[in-house]
C-alpha cells in the first residue's frame, strides 16, 4: 500500500453532501466572517502591538501590520480556493488528504493538534488570569494556578497551585455550548465579536484626540537608537540589529505581529457546516482577515500615537498592560476605558477559545469519517446533529491541560502547528492546480504559482525563525503522531 495513497475527491464531495445525515448547514456568511474575526482578534491585538512597537518598529508597527497582513493574504487565498472547491470539515487535513495523500493528511491533521488543542488550552489560562486581575486577585491562588507553580507572597507564605479552576470552567460552558448547536455557538461569537470590535473602535475613536504628532516622529525607529536599560544598568532592549531599526525592523515588527492573525483558518474548518460554501467561504476567510487587518493598523497608529512607542520598551508597560497603561498615563478622565479594555481581551479570549474547540472537534470529526481515529470522534448528537463525543474528549485532553500544565509549556507550539498547515495548503493548491487543472473552482487563487509559492516560503522562514526548543518539542510531537498513524490510523483507514 502507497504510503501516499489519496482520497478520492469525488467521494469527498459525496460524503459532504449525505443526505442530512452529517453536520447541519447553518452558517452564512456573516456567522463566517464572525466565527474568523473572533478567532483573530485576541490578546494579540493588545499585547503583540506594543511588543512589536518596543522591540522593532517603533511607530512604524503599522507597516509591520501591513506586511503581516500580505504574508496572511498568500496563505488566505490559498485556503478560500480550497474552502470553496472541497467544502468539507477538516480544513488542511482534507485538503491534503486529494491533493498529496494519507500520510501527509495525517501528519497536517496532528500537527492541527498543536493549533487548536493547544491553542484553546493555551488561551483559557491566559483567560483566568485576566478575569483574576478583573477581579481585583479575587481567586485565591491555589486554584488559578497549576500543580507546578508557586509563589512566596509579600509576609513570606509560599503558595502552590492545586488546579486552574476558571480555566477549566470556561472550557467547560464553552463545550456545552459547541455541543448544543453550531447556530447557537456562531450566535454567542458574533455578540462577543461585537463587544470587542465596539471596545477597539471606542479606543481608536477617543484615543484619536490625544495622538501627539511627535510620537511618530521619527516614523523608523533611528538606525543610532541608543539601547534601553533597566534600573540596574541591565540591556532590556538593544536596536543594533538588522531587524531591529529602519525597514528591517518593520519586518522584525512583522514576524511580531504575524501571530495576532493566526485564526482566520479556523473559519475553513466549518466549511460543512455552511449554508453556500462555494460563494461563502472565500467570504468568510478573506473578509475576516480585511476587518482585522484595518481595525490593526488603525489600533496601532492610535497606540504609538498616543504613548511614545519608548515606553513599551519596560515589560511592565508593554505587554499585557500596554493598552491600559497608555490610557490611564495620558487619556485624561478615560480610566473607565481602561477597564474596558480588559472586558474587551476576556471576551476576546473566549471567542478565540471557542472557535479553536470547534476548529479542533471538526479535524477529529473529519479524521473519524476517514477510519484514521476511532468512531466515537465522527458520532453526531442525536438531536443536535453536532460530534458531542469529540467534544468531550477534546474537553477532557484540554481541560486537563489548562488546569494542571502551566501555559508557558505550550510556548511557540501554536505557532508551528498553524504555519505547517499555512506550507501545505499553499502547495496543495500548486500540486491541485497541475494534476487537475478540468476541476470546478468557484474561486481560483490569482497568480498561481506565485501567491502558493510566496505563501509557503513565507511561513517556512517563520518556521525557522522558532526557536530551536520550540522545534524539537514539535518534531517529537510530529515522531508521536507516525507512531499513532502506522500503529492505528494505517491500517483503519477507510481507504484500505
Amino acid at each position: 500500500m502507497s504510503l501516499f495513497r489519496k482520497k478520492d475527491l469525488a467521494a469527498m464531495l459525496a460524503q459532504a453532501e449525505d443526505g442530512g445525515k452529517g453536520l447541519k448547514r447553518t452558517l452564512g456568511a456573516g456567522n463566517l466572517i464572525a466565527l474568523g474575526v473572533g478567532a483573530i482578534i485576541g490578546a494579540g491585538l493588545f499585547v503583540r502591538t506594543a511588543a512589536a512597537a518596543g522591540q522593532a518598529a517603533g511607530p512604524a508597527v503599522t507597516l509591520s501590520f501591513i506586511v503581516a497582513a500580505v504574508g496572511c493574504a498568500f496563505a488566505g487565498l490559498c485556503y478560500a480556493e480550497f474552502a470553496a472547491m472541497i467544502p468539507i470539515s477538516g480544513s488542511a487535513y482534507a485538503y491534503s488528504y486529494v491533493t498529496m495523500g494519507e500520510t501527509v493528511a495525517w501528519i497536517i491533521g496532528w500537527a492541527l493538534i498543536m493549533e487548536y488543542a493547544l491553542g484553546a488550552a493555551t488561551v483559557s489560562i491566559a483567560w483566568s488570569e485576566y478575569l483574576n486581575k478583573l477581579l481585583g486577585g479575587r481567586i485565591p491562588y491555589e486554584w488559578s494556578h497549576s500543580p507546578f507553580e508557586s509563589f512566596t507572597d509579600t509576609l513570606g507564605v509560599l503558595h502552590h497551585g492545586i488546579m486552574n479552576a476558571p480555566a477549566l470552567i470556561i472550557l467547560l460552558l464553552l463545550t456545552l455550548l459547541l455541543i448544543k448547536g453550531t447556530q447557537e455557538s456562531a450566535i454567542v461569537n458574533a455578540i462577543i465579536v461585537f463587544i470587542k470590535v465596539a471596545i477597539v473602535i471606542i479606543f481608536i475613536v477617543l484615543g484619536w484626540q490625544f495622538i501627539r504628532p511627535e510620537n511618530h516622529t521619527p516614523y523608523l525607529i533611528p538606525a543610532n537608537q541608543p539601547p534601553v536599560l533597566d534600573g540596574a544598568g541591565k540591556v532590556i532592549a538593544d536596536y543594533s540589529g538588522v531587524f531591529k531599526h529602519g525597514w528591517g525592523g518593520v519586518l522584525g515588527g512583522a514576524a511580531i505581529v504575524f501571530f495576532a492573525f493566526i485564526g482566520f483558518d479556523a473559519v475553513s474548518t466549518a466549511a460543512q457546516e455552511a449554508k453556500n460554501p462555494k460563494r461563502d467561504m472565500p467570504i468568510g476567510i478573506l473578509g475576516s482577515l480585511v476587518v482585522c487587518t484595518i481595525l490593526y493598523i488603525l489600533f496601532g497608529h492610535v497606540l504609538t500615537g498616543v504613548a511614545p512607542w519608548t515606553d513599551f520598551v519596560d515589560p511592565l508597560k508593554g505587554r499585557e498592560a500596554s493598552v491600559a497603561y497608555a490610557i490611564s498615563t495620558y487619556m485624561t478622565g478615560y480610566g473607565w476605558l481602561a477597564t474596558a479594555v480588559t472586558v474587551a481581551i476576556l471576551a476576546g479570549f473566549s471567542s478565540v477559545i471557542l472557535v479553536m474547540l470547534m476548529g479542533q472537534s471538526r479535524v477529529f470529526y473529519s479524521m473519524a469519517n476517514d477510519g484514521l481515529l476511532p468512531k466515537a470522534f465522527s458520532d453526531l448528537h442525536p438531536k443536535f446533529r453536532t460530534p458531542y463525543k469529540s467534544n468531550w474528549i477534546l474537553f477532557v485532553f484540554v481541560g486537563a491541560f489548562a488546569a494542571f500544565v502551566p501555559g508557558s509549556v505550550a510556548g511557540d507550539l501554536t505557532s508551528f502547528g498553524t504555519l505547517f498547515a499555512f506550507v501545505l495548503v499553499s502547495l496543495g493548491v500548486w500540486i491541485l492546480r497541475r494534476k487537475s487543472p478540468e476541476m470546478e473552482r468557484p474561486f481560483k487563487t490569482p497568480l498561481v504559482p506565485l501567491v502558493p509559492i510566496l505563501g509557503a516560503i513565507i511561513c517556512l522562514a517563520m518556521i525557522y525563525a522558532l526557536d530551536n526548543q520550540t522545534l524539537k518539542v514539535a518534531f517529537a510531537w510530529m515522531a508521536l503522531g507516525l507512531v499513532v498513524y502506522f500503529a492505528y490510523g494505517r491500517k483503519h483507514s477507510k481507504l484500505n
